[in-house]
């Protein structure tokens, strides 16, 4: 099921405020809960894994030039990545693998990496597999709240887009269309996402050089499908995430 963009964040553009009506949202519903934002960065590319972060900020306004990763250049991302570090209460940055990718699809990849990020924040209730990748975190809930988290009406979850994660209690998820623009905590979980992710795709460009990770993060451009072309497929490479024009040319 799609979700569309909830009442109480109509017309709110600016994450900062996006943030201020989430709380509010969550002590009008009578829950004194943290609000964790979550968002994902890697659905799209050929190659590479996917990462998501949950992050929870100190204060709504904790970081006032927090916006949509895909807004900024990566120089303006890097020169924030600590100060974003530094806003957050809480953050856990978690992964799921090609290998994953192909064995259950994308999107099912794409909620493993998300509840991986939760649980190593101390959402009680998961039991997943530890990723590839180790998850790169600051804090947990428990530092929020100043003991382990045990009731799950403590959390509202505001998930980037129009879908709630799977595995996860509906009740406590809140899709927001676009929120990376409209919620200041998923505005900081995508930074934090998109940042560890290019990071990890410079050292995949030094591991396997002439592809050209380091430039298009494994998304498909023309230089990347003619490295292929030249050079053949890596292990870094989604089986079931090429062009058919080059699996016919590939055989793959």
């Amino acid at each position: 099921m799609k979700f569309k963009v909830p009442a109480f964040l109509e017309g709110i553009e600016a994450p900062v405020d996006g943030e201020i009506a989430m709380r509010k949202f969550a002590a009008q519903a009578g829950v004194n809960a943290i609000v964790v934002g979550i968002d994902e960065v890697g659905r799209g590319p050929l190659a590479g894994p996917v990462v998501a972060c949950a992050a929870v900020l100190k204060a709504p306004d904790a970081l006032l030039t927090l916006n949509d990763s895909k807004k900024l250049t990566r120089p303006k991302r890097e020169a924030m990545y600590q100060d974003v570090q530094d806003a957050c209460a809480c953050f856990a940055v978690a992964s799921a693998s090609v290998e994953e990718i192909d064995r259950m699809n994308i999107l099912e990849a794409d909620f493993l990496a998300m509840r991986r990020a939760l649980q190593a924040l101390g959402m009680p209730g998961l039991h997943e597999s530890a990723p590839q990748i180790p998850v790169f975190q600051k804090g947990s809930f428990a530092d929020v709240l100043g003991s382990p988290l045990k009731a799950l009406g403590s959390l509202l979850i505001a998930v980037d887009g129009n879908l709630k994660i799977h595995g996860i209690p509906e009740e406590m998820q809140i899709p927001v269309v676009k929120g990376d623009g409209r919620i200041a905590s998923i505005s900081a979980a995508s930074i934090l996402a998109k940042v560890f992710r290019d990071r990890y795709m410079d050292d995949l460009e030094k591991k396997f050089p002439g592809y050209g990770f380091d430039k298009h993060a494994g998304y498909g451009t023309k230089a990347h499908l003619d490295a292929i072309r030249r050079q053949g497929m890596t292990p870094e490479h989604r089986k079931s995430f090429h062009p058919k024009s080059l699996q016919t040319e590939l055989d793959l």
